[in-house]
């Protein structure tokens, strides 16, 4: 990028210029405070060339669409199209969520997304003991395709994307998905969309789990098989890194831990005989985007730069769409606050600029109001909103990846790339993923860096406006609150649906997927015979539970 005598030249004049800085601060008798990142990286005064001077325009930086991918996966990015707006939406039962998805839509979104409630993301029914107090509590409840037809009355499947945030059972979910498209008309594969099914991440930080590690990944790889022959538009996968930023992670250990978790599905389909250009371009990722703007920019550029040397030279995948990171991102939802809920309305537009700026394919922003309840309707709308100035007013899709080529942002990029590897391989010495998962190694680095956080912000090192400093009261915030006929409703619904379906039919559909499961054949034919007969989410899962065993957190100390 410079030549020899040009970086001589910046480190003369970078001494001058450090001797002049050393005055000046010779004369603040002030202890000078920490300069770092969210993440605890340390920052610089200034970056100059000196800081990228082995930096290589081609190698390292390129052009949007093209190998590394570092300024973005599509050539036109979004002066071609703009990223797709996608609310997370769920909230008491399928008719309330169905009227906000309609909502959405009305207002602007461009795809759909969905929250569970807990038993659903547990593969326990809205009748289950496990479910009692839970059900359409913090998404909406989902037991039957009965429930999902509910949902999506209205919407043309054919003409518009779903993402379905749904792990233990996601195959499920998704054969629900297909049959709903079934009945509107809608051929498996014409519909588009994407469920997160991906349960290393749950291991790690999440927590929502059910069976072991290994027959879960077992099932992962069934739908990524079935879905890379029969469902060609669906992103059969989302490797989440959001939900390890959640638990505490820094923003390194969340590259790398997604990434080594990408490494792991790919592996384990390969291991099963795909080809890896058959199924890579339909993976995809979702990661967090947090507080410290020039951090999070980085680590997207970071992230898709890395995945695309995985996947060149580690796979030896051919088809450049293998070597893509496509992600959504959401905006952070541990850095809302209770304390003074509307400045989170500022938190999440700057997190949103991060996600743009850093070349996101679709983005939710969070609700004020999220650290009490499931958003309102004019709280969803000021996000929504929020997404739409950033498109339309700020002028950020005029042209593609700015920061490119800034000192500061290609050195911190390189940083975190070059940390993000050191875990790839520590984790890769380990055995992998799981092998590292089973020793508590990725639980118990986010653990760590989760605690040393928490210090700096009760120390005052790491400021939190209006929890740690500004502090002062705020009036009360309208919350939304469901009704308690909703869970009743819920109840005899499902009570009805098992009253009327064909049992005999149910019952040898479970049979056969427990036959499946035991044998080894791919499940998905199985799960979507059962669910069409209303098969409920729990029948089967219990099933899985019975056949594998459950999986408990061992805990780590």
């Amino acid at each position: 990028m410079f030549k020899e005598e040009q970086i001589q030249k910046v480190k003369e004049e970078k001494k001058k210029w450090n001797e002049e800085l050393s005055k000046t601060l010779c004369e603040r008798p002030e202890r000078l405070p920490r300069f770092t990142t969210v993440s605890d990286l340390e920052i610089k005064p200034l970056y100059t060339p000196e800081d990228i001077k082995d930096l290589d325009y081609s190698r390292d930086i390129g052009f949007p669409g093209i190998y590394p991918f570092t300024r973005g996966v599509q050539p036109s990015m979004y002066r071609g199209r703009l990223w797709t707006m996608r609310m997370f939406s769920g909230l008491g039962g399928p008719e309330e969520t169905n009227k906000r998805f309609h909502y959405l839509l009305d207002h602007g979104e461009t795809g759909l997304s969905i929250a569970f409630h807990y038993p659903t993301l547990m593969g326990y029914d809205s009748d289950s003991p496990m479910a009692r107090g839970e059900v359409g509590k913090c998404g909406v409840a989902v037991d039957t395709l009965k429930d999902m037809e509910i949902l999506f009355e209205g919407i043309p499947l054919d003409r518009v994307t779903t993402s379905m945030t749904i792990n233990p059972p996601a195959s499920i979910l998704l054969a629900m998905y297909i049959v709903v498209a079934e009945k509107q008309g809608v051929s498996k594969r014409q519909i588009g969309g994407t469920i997160q099914n991906d349960m290393l991440k749950e291991f790690i930080a999440q927590k929502t789990f059910m069976l072991p590690p290994k027959p879960s990944l077992r099932i992962i790889v069934d739908t990524i098989e079935y879905c890379t022959r029969e469902v060609p538009r669906w992103n059969t996968i989302s490797i989440s890194g959001y939900h390890i930023r959640e638990a505490g992670a820094t923003a390194v250990q969340e590259l790398a831990f997604t990434l080594a978790d990408g490494i792991a599905y790919v592996e384990a389909a390969m291991e099963r005989g795909l080809d890896v250009d058959e199924f890579a371009p339909r993976l995809s990722f979702f990661f967090d985007s947090h507080i410290d703007f020039f951090e999070e920019i980085a680590k997207f550029r970071a992230a898709r730069r890395m995945w695309a040397k995985i996947m060149r030279e580690r796979f030896l995948a051919k088809n450049p769409r293998s070597w893509m990171l496509r992600f959504h991102t959401q905006t952070a939802g541990c850095s809302l606050t209770a304390q003074q809920p509307y400045n989170n309305i500022i938190r999440t537009a700057y997190e949103a600029l991060a996600a743009v700026l850093g070349g996101t394919q679709s983005l939710h922003t969070n609700s004020l109001d999220e650290t009490y309840a499931i958003p309102t309707e004019e709280a969803v709308t000021i996000a929504l909103r929020t997404q739409q100035i950033l498109a339309e007013e700020t002028g950020v899709t005029n042209t593609i990846d700015p920061l490119a080529g800034s000192y500061f942002v290609e050195a911190l990029t390189n940083e975190i790339e070059e940390k993000a590897w050191e875990y790839i391989r520590k984790i890769d010495e380990m055995g992998g993923m799981i092998k590292a998962i089973e020793r508590g190694y990725p639980q118990m680095e986010i653990a760590e860096a989760a605690y040393r956080f928490q210090k700096q912000v009760d120390s005052g090192e790491k400021v939190i406006v209006g929890v740690n400093k500004y502090v002062t009261d705020h009036p009360p915030i309208p919350i939304w609150r469901m009704r308690p006929e909703i869970e009743e409703r819920q109840l005899r619904r499902l009570k009805e649906v098992k009253r009327t379906r064909n049992n005999e039919k149910v019952k040898q559909c479970l049979e056969e997927i427990r036959r499946a499961s035991i044998s080894g054949e791919n499940l998905m034919p199985y799960i979507i015979n059962a669910v069409r007969e209303y098969a409920t989410i729990q029948e089967i899962c219990d099933v899985w539970r019975e056949v594998f065993g459950r999986y408990t957190d061992p805990g780590y100390f």
